[in-house]
């Protein structure tokens, strides 16, 4: 035992009280569950993903028993099934969704190993992800979302109440790992890092993970973070150390790290053989089973029952997840977006939220403001009438923002509902979806398109948690991000490549090409139930064109409803953005059809498809590059919808298949101008 592990043993072992037998029945129905499925359920091919938890199990157990609190949340990650099970999670459920059978986590949707668990009751397990270390940034945002909902909006329900993580040794490699524990201990969060370390991430040992390979004496000199490290397979001392690291986050003292070492007894699945462990490695760990020892702690007779019922209630779980059907494939596309049945937890709705009375009739018009203005207005109207709203990035605090669109909000409504972030952008969307499930209305912003692509995986995890727990979870963000050209371009700050998004299931795109446009879809997205990214061109945040009288602060407008920017007959123009602008300069004394999609995802298809068979020509503009762009999308459902009322073959105007040059004058040449877009209306109506 290390001296930490004996000095927590010594500090905590009076204060914690173990029901043994609960603990050992758990354990048991663990390992169970995993003999079900290695003997039966793989062979049969009814479980195709199994991850067995020997090893892991007792102090995982252990843990969950510690988690009491209504608001406590847990995030794992593939090898966690024994603490869903010790928060009291259904066994048929967890073995039905690792047999992929409806119901369960996810109705079949995901693998089974992907564990969520909504219990709005007692605590909850976040939704998992697949990705490797994707599961701390969301329980920081998490903890985060407790102590605000305690200070700032005094809800006294939430004292006490932490956010736990769970992560193996090769976990503690990733950018989510280290972005969370940034924010925990800058904020002294309520965070409890529990990291299981078994000495391999799959088959590559922890030395190669970690300088040392222990996590734990590298974090010593962390400030704000207390730190804990023993045996993971001594039960006593495990549960000393445990009631420690628990104890200390809930008297908010600050986050706590809890390494505890284990020994992985299978493969990193059922299909991997370890045949890159020695036979002595191999028996060293299997030496080192934390069962006996849990055996050792109770009567043999108690034991033989406790074990006897378990069997008994795994098979009973069999028979009961084996009676349930697969899940009816006309559902499956269900629940990529809100559809009118609110999840169970996540988001504001979620917690009996009403978006008050609105209008799509903007009011009476004054003067105008630039994009901006109209934006920056928009959020502060929402945080002074929605306090679960909060505004957050690199330098939107006192800076106001590298584009001044949240300039004087800090001031006005404090540090804790308008803050910076550090330099991370899978922290700061990782925060918004922690926070996000725990009910607030988090505003995010990526300074330039481009920067959020090291939030690719946060982003996408996001997108998908709607439908990839059948709608028990959701985390409605809005994602405010600048980008394309401006006075001058470059390959870092001037993309726009809208069509990721797009592409991203479970996300809605806004791209509005004007001041009152702005404020009516961010109003909208702020008071909806789904993730949206609302894209601000930068060369419309200022643009005279751009202006618009404020529409008032009532003003919505749906998604996926185009806007007719000039009526005519000869030809339609689809485009959206910064090319909206340039397409009007260009049908000047032509009888165009000029819509302004404003939305990509959904985007308005009929109103596309009505032009098109009016005027019986349709250009596409945008500024996107031409291959796989947006534009593609809508010239294939044209040419599918309205082949034959084509008079033209339709036409892409767009950007070559380069970054956007720097230069000025290269710039504009990539760019499609007004004359380029003058110059392919006057071919197609020829």
């Amino acid at each position: 035992m290390t001296a930490t592990a004996h000095a927590a043993k010594s500090a905590a072992q009076s204060e914690v009280r173990v029901d043994w037998k609960r603990a050992a029945s758990l354990v048991l129905l663990s390992r169970a569950l995993d003999t079900l499925e290695e003997t039966r359920l793989v062979p049969e091919k009814k479980v195709l993903y199994q991850f067995s938890a020997r090893g892991h199990d007792v102090a995982q157990v252990l843990l969950g028993l510690q988690l009491t609190h209504r608001h406590d949340a847990v995030c794992g990650y593939y090898r966690s099934r024994p603490i869903l099970l010790a928060l009291g999670v259904d066994p048929a459920d967890a073995l039905g969704s690792s047999m992929a059978r409806e119901g369960g986590y996810s109705d079949g949707r995901d693998i089974g190993a992907v564990f969520n668990y909504p219990n709005p009751n007692g605590p909850s397990a976040l939704p998992m992800c697949g990705g490797v270390g994707a599961q701390y940034t969301p329980t920081a945002g998490w903890a985060q979302a407790l102590e605000y909902r305690r200070k700032v909006l005094g809800e006294t329900a939430y004292d006490g109440a932490i956010g736990v993580v769970l992560g193996g040794d090769g976990s503690v490699a990733t950018n989510g790992f280290w972005s969370a524990l940034t924010m925990a201990t800058t904020l002294k969060l309520p965070m409890l890092f529990y990291i299981e370390d078994n000495g391999y991430g799959i088959s590559v040992p922890s030395h190669l993970q970690t300088p040392g390979a222990d996590i734990a004496a590298n974090l010593k000199s962390f400030r704000n973070l207390h730190m804990l490290s023993g045996d993971g397979t001594e039960p006593e001392q495990a549960a000393a150390l445990i009631g420690e690291a628990v104890a200390h986050t809930r008297a908010r003292k600050g986050p706590c790290l809890l390494r505890l070492t284990v020994p992985r007894l299978e493969g990193h699945s059922f299909q991997d053989t370890q045949t890159y462990k020695s036979k002595e490695i191999v028996e060293r760990e299997w030496a080192r089973d934390p069962l006996p020892k849990l055996e050792a702690l109770l009567d043999a007779r108690d034991w033989n029952q406790l074990g006897a019922e378990a069997d008994a209630v795994a098979e009973d779980a069999r028979a009961r997840a084996e009676a349930r059907g697969v899940a009816d494939p006309a559902r499956v596309t269900r629940h990529v977006f809100f559809e009118g049945e609110v999840q169970t937890i996540g988001g504001q709705w979620a917690q009996g939220y009403t978006p008050p009375p609105t209008d799509d009739v903007p009011a009476a018009s004054g003067q105008r403001i630039n994009m901006v203005t109209a934006i920056r207005r928009t959020l502060e109207h929402e945080l002074g009438v929605n306090p679960k709203v909060v505004v957050f990035g690199e330098d939107v605090g006192p800076k106001g923002g590298v584009h001044a669109v949240t300039m004087g909000l800090q001031e006005k409504f404090g540090a804790e509902r308008v803050f910076d972030t550090s330099l991370s952008e899978e922290g700061i969307i990782g925060r918004a979806v922690g926070m996000a499930l725990a009910g607030l209305v988090p505003v995010p912003e990526i300074q330039f398109r481009k920067y959020a692509d090291p939030a690719t995986e946060q982003l996408n995890d996001c997108g998908t948690m709607r439908w990839r727990t059948n709608n028990r979870f959701a985390a409605p963000i809005v994602v405010r991000i600048p980008g394309g050209f401006f006075k001058c371009g470059d390959p870092w700050h001037s993309q726009t490549d809208e069509v990721r998004f797009v592409h991203s299931p479970g996300w809605k795109v806004a791209v509005p090409s004007n001041a009152e446009d702005a404020v009516g879809l961010l109003r909208g997205s702020l008071r909806g139930n789904d993730p949206v990214i609302f894209f601000e061109h930068r060369a419309m945040l200022d643009a005279p064109s751009a202006r618009r009288p404020y529409p008032g602060d009532d003003f919505v407008l749906p998604f996926g409803k185009a806007r007719r920017v000039r009526e005519g007959t000869g030809i339609t123009l689809v485009t959206w953005g910064a090319m909206v602008e340039r397409c009007e300069e260009a049908a000047e004394g032509l009888s165009a059809d000029i819509l302004d999609l404003r939305t990509l995802m959904p985007w308005d298809k009929e109103a596309v498809l009505a032009s098109v068979r009016r005027t019986r020509r349709c250009l596409i503009v945008h500024e996107d590059a031409i291959s796989a762009g947006f534009g593609a999308e809508i010239a294939a459902t044209v040419a599918q919808e309205s082949f034959f009322d084509l008079d033209a073959p339709v036409s892409r105007l767009a950007m070559p298949d380069i970054p956007s040059p720097h230069n000025p004058v290269l710039m504009e040449a990539a760019l499609p101008s007004v004359e380029g877009i003058r110059a392919r209306m006057e071919e197609l109506l020829g």
